[in-house]
């Protein structure tokens, strides 16, 4: 059920952007915007949509939010993938933006579709103005200082650091870098019916700390071709992660703990949730 759903939800969410960029003018910063959105797992966006569904709203009211959250993680990973942050070549299998066009087109086509994650949770198809003003402002603040920015800018000053950085200080600053944009994809379903997000955040706030674990533990023993990147980049940088500070097994066996956390928090739900904790699970099984 889950990997059929992820799929449906991936494709669904292409067909959206097909539709958004097919009605702009074709020009390189509108071609890299299309470009920097292909591909991917698209699990953002399927938490919104299976969010959505939990709390009895229909897809096609869903899909503005779960286009919005995978346009602002596509300007992450291009901002990020930049020469002046991680300096990469590669991402899922491609040139990364910045090297098929160049870096100004790159920081353009990633300032535009974090305008556009914003222009499309604040469209009326949403509903109601109020709900519209929540999800644009929880956006803001998982995006910014007060979120992801907040953890990138922890990430850099720890590269720059001689001491490397504590267990807790790792999982405040993944919290932010990783969690906070799939803890608002998870609670968006509840946010666009007006109800209670408390729920889904807590699985939400296990599930993204398990995700960044399994990236660790992929950028140690994973395979740079499924992986669609470069990898063994943590070591080379001589930074604390969770698998240097906790080991292999047990970067392993804390991604296990909180899966399982993620799963039992879903517990209000019963059953119908059951395809949410199928994608925590993937989360740490997962290859790329």
């Amino acid at each position: 059920m889950f990997p059929q759903r992820l799929a449906e939800a991936a494709q669904r969410i292409q067909s959206h952007f097909d539709d958004i960029f097919g009605a702009l003018e074709p020009i390189p910063v509108v071609q890299a915007m299309g470009y920097a959105t292909q591909g991917g797992k698209r699990l953002r966006g399927f938490m919104v949509l299976e969010s959505a569904r939990l709390h009895g709203i229909a897809a096609d009211r869903a899909i503005w939010s779960a286009t919005a959250i995978e346009a602002l993680h596509a300007y992450s990973l291009v901002h990020d993938d930049l020469p002046c942050m991680d300096d990469d070549d590669l991402r899922r299998g491609r040139p990364t933006v910045h090297i098929k066009w160049d870096e100004g087109v790159a920081v353009l086509a990633g300032d535009a579709l974090q305008c556009l994650s914003f222009e499309l949770v604040s469209r009326p198809e949403n509903g109601p103005a109020e709900i519209r003003a929540e999800l644009a402002l929880s956006l803001a603040r998982a995006r910014g200082a007060q979120g992801m920015v907040l953890g990138q800018a922890l990430d850099i000053a720890a590269e720059a650091a001689t001491v490397p950085l504590a267990l807790d200080q790792i999982t405040a600053l993944q919290a932010g870098k990783t969690g906070a944009l799939i803890e608002w994809s998870a609670c968006a379903g509840a946010r666009l019916a007006g109800g209670d997000p408390e729920p889904l955040r807590r699985y939400a706030s296990a599930l993204g700390l398990a995700f960044q674990i399994a990236d660790d533990i992929l950028d140690v023993e994973g395979d740079a071709e499924k992986a669609g990147k470069r990898l063994q980049k943590d070591a080379g940088a001589n930074k604390a992660t969770f698998v240097s500070l906790l080991g292999l097994d047990g970067a392993k066996a804390r991604a296990e703990e909180l899966v399982a956390q993620a799963c039992v928090a879903l517990d209000p739900y019963g059953s119908e949730a059951d395809t949410l904790r199928a994608a925590a699970r993937f989360v740490i099984a997962r290859d790329s």
